[in-house]
Parts: structure tokens; sequence; C-alpha cells
């Protein structure tokens, strides 16, 4: 579920429409979490779907650690691409601010962790990266780590109206990581590796 205080707005000719914060949202809240009516498609489910749904679900899903689509049911589907994004996912189901975000502006991935199967150019930024590519999950969980170390913290102190979907045994761990008892797990344990084969 996205954060409440969103909405969807035309941003522009070149990206459409994306999610925009309606009122100010400090760094460290919690802007989505997977919740009970967020849906996954296996890779099975996904190839026997009429290539109509297979289109949809390419558009609007990304893909979680065991390869599997997740459609977003509500507007989080429409959070768009940002090399400089302002939210950032976690290994435990939810994505955080990782900046202030004013009212007026677009909360934005960094579709790089969402495990995509082919690489993109998105739009130049002025940033040195140009390009998604599908491994960019390892490449730069190090640095992701760090932007959400940076804030993480702040999740205890600040607002969150998304609480409720955080399952008590996560918020037990939020609050052991931000009290040093221990370390916070990394973004690369999202990481989808379709060439992995489970041995059974």
């Amino acid at each position: 579920m996205i954060h409440p205080h969103t909405e969807i707005r035309f941003i522009n000719d070149q990206v459409g429409h994306g999610v925009v914060a309606t009122q100010f949202i400090p760094a460290g809240t919690i802007t989505w979490a997977l919740d009970k009516l967020d849906r996954e498609f296996t890779p099975l489910e996904f190839k026997k779907l009429d290539v109509l749904y297979q289109n949809i679900l390419e558009t609007y899903t990304y893909r979680n650690k065991l390869g599997n689509l997740v459609l977003c049911w509500d507007n989080g589907r429409f959070v768009n691409h940002s090399f400089k994004s302002n939210c950032l996912s976690t290994a435990y189901d939810f994505e955080i601010a990782i900046c202030d975000i004013q009212a007026g502006e677009q909360l934005t991935d960094d579709y790089g962790y969402l495990n995509v199967t082919e690489p993109f150019t998105g739009f130049d930024e002025g940033t040195e990266r140009k390009t998604v590519y599908p491994n960019d999950l390892l490449k730069y969980s190090e640095i992701w780590d760090a932007q959400v170390k940076a804030v993480f913290s702040e999740i205890i102190s600040v607002d969150q109206p998304l609480k409720s979907l955080i399952s008590n045994s996560t918020w037990k761990t939020i609050e052991d990581i931000i009290s040093q008892k221990i370390e916070m797990a990394s973004i690369a344990e999202n990481y989808y590796n379709p060439h992995y084969i489970v041995s059974v």
C-alpha cells in the first residue's frame, strides 16, 4: 500500500502520470508496504496468461527474490523510476523515504532494485548512470544500504500511517536495528537470480 498522503498526477509527456505527495513526508517515513491485497504471480502462472495480461504485468509489477511478479493493487504501481530516487526499498517488504519529500513532489523508486529482466535507458537526470540493468541490485546495494541506514533511525520518530501493515516481528526487528542489537539486512537480499536452481 502506498502512503495515504499521495495521489496520481500527470507529470509530463515523457513519463506520463506518477505518484505525488499531497503533503510533507519526512525522511524515514515508510512510503510503501506490501499488504494482503497485493498479488503475486509465479513465473509459471505468468507464462500461462494471455499476452494482454502478460504485458500489463510487465508494465506494472516488480519481481521479488523468488522471481514472482508482484502487482500492487493501489497507486503504488504508478511510482516512476529515477536515478535520484527519494524512496528506497528495504529487505523487509517496505520502502522508506531517504530524504524529505515536499508536497507536490513526485515519489520515485530506482528500478535498478526491482529485478528488471531487460536493460532500459532512463531519462537523462544528469547522473552517471543512464541505463538500468538486471544486476543493478547487486552492483549498487552498498550505496542504497548506506542511504537507507542514514535515515533508518527516523522510522520510530516520525508519523507512520502505514505502521499497521508492518508485522510486530518486523517492527521489533526495526527497533533492534536502531538500538544496534542487530545489523540491518542488505537490500541485496531482494535480488532474484533467474539462473539459480533450487535442488530437491
